[in-house]
């Protein structure tokens, strides 16, 4: 990724030092991350880590999407919101926190659900897509409208004490190389059934917005056709092999998905305004 952003100031170079001092990161490293845009999918338990450390990085444009508001249940795992903010829509209350730590990021609400008639448009703003949706409509509608768009995805999940964090890259493999269709409907519970340990957002989140800086600076190995699964309660971590399915049905040799679909339907979900994963993610 090239970059056009200006010399840092002395204030920035002071801020970032940590980083300046890296040689895999350096002032051309910073800059790179000032000028670069990440979506961010949700300001809740995964997105509110992921845009807190990419904030604190200086990424220079973080899009948060969701529509929901803060509710007292959410602040036992969403660094973002706070007792204060309970009621206030959740991109003002990240928006809020975000600037408290850098003001140089540019936060852009999205205070809308993502659907196939927006998605399309809202990722080409991009140049990466941080997924941290708790519902199969989303987490599909996401990972197609990602690939077709040319998009890198990092994507991440957890419930309970178990998570796991992906990136897909266009021709490398997508979210349903692995998973080509969802789980009956009710099979799989979301966190607001089953519960999630508040602390594992933040391990997986941290992960997330980690392979996100290395995908800007180009440095490192991403988890690109790999897949980390963490097993919080017994405290492991594994990684399987994620390779690119050539019977994928979106990224495959003869694909049979090319335009984004009615996700509801797919999943076998009814649309759901006050559902938790489409705006708050976790």
């Amino acid at each position: 990724m090239t970059t056009t952003a200006p010399q840092l100031t002395p204030e920035q170079v002071k801020r970032y030092s940590r980083h300046i001092i890296m040689p895999q990161i350096g002032s051309r490293g910073q800059r790179k991350l000032m000028d670069a845009r990440v979506l961010v999918v949700g300001a809740g338990g995964l997105g509110g880590p992921v845009a807190l450390y990419l904030a604190l990085a200086g990424v220079g444009t973080i899009g948060l999407v969701d529509f929901d508001v803060v509710d007292l249940s959410n602040l036992q795992r969403q660094v973002l919101h706070n007792s204060e903010t309970v009621g206030m829509p959740k991109v003002e209350s990240a928006i809020q926190t975000l600037n408290r730590y850098n003001p140089d990021v540019d936060v852009v609400p999205h205070e809308f659900p993502i659907n196939s008639e927006n998605a399309m448009d809202l990722i080409a703003q991009y140049d990466i897509v941080v997924n941290g949706a708790d519902n199969f409509a989303t987490r599909y509608l996401v990972n197609d409208a990602a690939y077709l768009s040319g998009k890198p995805i990092v994507d991440g999940s957890i419930l309970i004490f178990d998570g796991q964090v992906s990136v897909y890259e266009p021709g490398k493999g997508c979210y349903r190389c692995l998973f080509p269709e969802p789980p009956p409907p009710g099979l799989v519970p979301n966190c607001a059934e089953a519960g999630v340990l508040g602390a594992l957002t933040g391990t997986i989140g941290s992960i997330q917005a980690t392979e996100a800086v290395k995908l800007i600076l180009g440095v490192g190995e991403t988890l690109t056709g790999r897949l980390l699964l963490v097993d919080a309660l017994n405290m492991e971590f594994r990684v399987v092999r994620a390779r690119r399915n050539p019977g994928c049905p979106l990224c495959g040799d003869e694909p049979t998905v090319t335009e984004l679909i009615d996700y509801e339907v797919f999943c076998g979900l009814a649309p759901a305004p006050d559902q938790e994963g489409v705006a708050a993610a976790h």
